[in-house]
């Protein structure tokens, strides 16, 4: 079943009679280690039927041992030879490809993690779906390119969609005790990255590296980077109103440096509840892994008398344009998700490239977004619409890199 607000029924946390059959897609990005780490703390529980990576060809043979999978793919089809020779004696199926990775994502499982970046992630998200168990989303990728289609597939399956970034673990934590027509809107926090104080001028001459150094999350490349122009925000944003059926309306962000409230959500009675924890992707990873039930989890906990002052501010759209551009996309509804998602992975990808500058990543997307109105007014029936869709508007992104080299 989807996710509803009332569905959830905790229990008391017991040891299932077999162990649970678990399957990561993106195994090797933070998202997929973190979620190993939890499984090794306790290898009886679990058994791990298959892992995918992008490139790494060595990690991902290395997790693959260490965690007994039955099947490793590496995404690109040219590493195929070197996955094999690393697993040679070890009993563990190798695979490269995006066939491969349909067929690990096809592996029946229980609880399957979706952790591959992008919109690369969409077709094996979907296969892992139509399994019609548990998948725990980390791919926000797969909600704002294809929304609809993909929750429509998720109804379609009856599976659990299980949400893993941190602002909608949260909301879904507290949304499982209010009744849907009680909630008036959702906040989702942003610790406001790396360049919170920067001036304009100082962000045109930001570095990559720079960039990449979070005050406070540890994450993958292309989502810290997302998180520094707040276009991450502005994902999330899309990325609530599929998961949780919320009219734009009813979202918004607030900044929070300290990132240790997640989200909050806006009664009728006038209450507003949150959600906090301290800043580790562990606690949502294992409410998903643990769902409807909790588990323990090896994190820092949280010291309010330590932390002293819990602090907020409204976000700075002049500075941070991306997330005024999200919210425009997401009042447009339509295939516009589909365009900015994959002109902003163009932007992001030219940005660590050092091919553009910090600052044109916005406003090469907003350039985009005004180049493809076409395709954002189409309305895609299935995914390789959707994929059609990404498609060209990579290459009219890619296009227009010249213009803010």
């Amino acid at each position: 079943m989807p996710f509803s607000l009332t569905a959830v029924k905790i229990g008391v946390a017991t040891r299932p009679a077999r162990p649970r059959r678990i399957s990561i897609l993106g195994a090797t990005g933070s998202i997929g280690e973190s979620t190993l780490d939890l499984i090794g703390r306790d290898p009886p529980a679990y058994r791990v039927v298959a892992l995918t990576g992008g490139q790494n060809v060595a990690r991902l043979a290395e997790l693959a041992i260490l965690h007994r999978a039955e099947l490793a793919v590496i995404a690109d089809p040219s590493r195929y030879a070197d996955l094999h020779t690393a697993l040679a004696g070890t009993g563990i199926e190798a695979g490269a490809g995006h066939e491969a990775l349909l067929d690990a994502a096809s592996r029946p499982a229980d609880w399957v993690m979706a952790a591959i970046v992008g919109a690369a992630g969409l077709k094996p998200t979907l296969q892992a779906v139509r399994q019609g168990t548990s998948t725990a989303l980390a791919n926000k990728e797969c909600l704002v390119s294809a929304g609809a289609i993909f929750m429509a597939e998720v109804a379609r399956a009856n599976t659990i969609l299980l949400p893993v970034d941190s602002e909608h673990s949260a909301a879904m934590q507290i949304m499982a005790g209010a009744p849907k027509e009680r909630i008036e809107r959702i906040c989702l926090t942003a610790s406001g990255g790396p360049f919170r104080g920067w001036s304009r001028e100082q962000m045109a001459e930001a570095r990559p590296e720079q960039a990449l150094n979070h005050p406070n999350w540890s994450m993958g490349p292309k989502v810290t980077i997302d998180s520094a122009t707040l276009m991450n925000k502005g994902l999330e944003l899309l990325e609530a109103h599929h998961l949780f059926s919320l009219a734009p309306s009813q979202l918004d962000v607030i900044t929070h440096p300290q990132s240790i409230v997640h989200c909050l959500v806006y009664l009728s009675d006038g209450a507003v509840l949150a959600q906090m924890s301290c800043p580790d992707m562990r606690t949502p990873i294992a409410y998903s892994l643990a769902w409807p039930e909790r588990m323990h989890v090896p994190t820092k906990r949280l010291d309010l008398a330590e932390i002293g002052a819990l602090t907020f501010e409204a976000p700075d759209m002049e500075r941070f344009p991306a997330l005024r551009v999200a919210k425009e996309v997401l009042a447009a509804g339509g295939s516009a998700g589909t365009v900015l998602n994959a002109a902003n992975e163009v932007a992001v990808e030219a940005f660590l490239a050092k091919r553009i500058g910090f600052l044109a990543i916005a406003a090469l997307v907003e350039t985009a977004l005004e180049k493809s109105d076409d395709l954002a007014k189409l309305s895609p029936q299935n995914v390789d619409d959707v994929l059609a869709i990404d498609s060209e508007t990579r290459l009219r992104a890619t296009a227009l890199l010249g213009r803010f080299a």
